[in-house]
């Protein structure tokens, strides 16, 4: 079997994934108060790693950046396929 043809198994770190929730209210807040849409600009961090779509308001930016990108992703797809089956 080819490399190309392997699945490969992801294992997140074992993080305090409540302490992503609690930041992504953070920022989700920071970025409100500043008047840009908070979606647009998190899913624009999340995808390019480009700190700059988050302000430092209320430190928002430095929250962010103290998780991985995959750790933010992993508690975003947690909470959504959680909330998918209620």
């Amino acid at each position: 079997m080819s490399n190309e043809e392997r699945t490969v198994r992801f294992n997140g770190k074992s993080g305090d994934l409540n302490n992503v929730s609690n930041m992504l209210h953070t920022v989700y807040q920071a970025l409100e108060e500043k008047e840009y849409n908070p979606i647009n600009q998190i899913v624009g961090y999340l995808l390019s790693g480009d700190p700059a779509y988050i302000p430092r308001h209320n430190d928002a930016r430095n929250l962010i950046r103290r998780f991985e990108r995959d750790e933010i992703l992993e508690e975003l797809l947690k909470n959504y396929l959680e909330s998918e089956e209620k």
